[in-house]
């Protein structure tokens, strides 16, 4: 086994550890973990009406 073999080895690996991240990102398994992951910076913010309810009351 020469380098060129190993080189082809390599290459297959990652081509099938490619294909595989692939398949489980874009699994539909796993979308509703992924849209609560994207949806996290969103949590801290309160609801528009309550924001702009409590700035009436404060002016008004």
């Amino acid at each position: 086994m020469d380098i060129n073999d190993l080189r082809g080895l390599s290459t297959a690996l990652l081509l099938v550890a490619f294909v595989g991240l692939c398949i489980w990102a874009y699994s539909h398994k796993r979308k509703a973990a992924f849209d609560e992951a994207a949806n996290l910076p969103f949590a801290d913010e309160e609801p528009a009406a309550a924001r702009d309810d409590k700035e009436n009351n404060r002016h008004g």
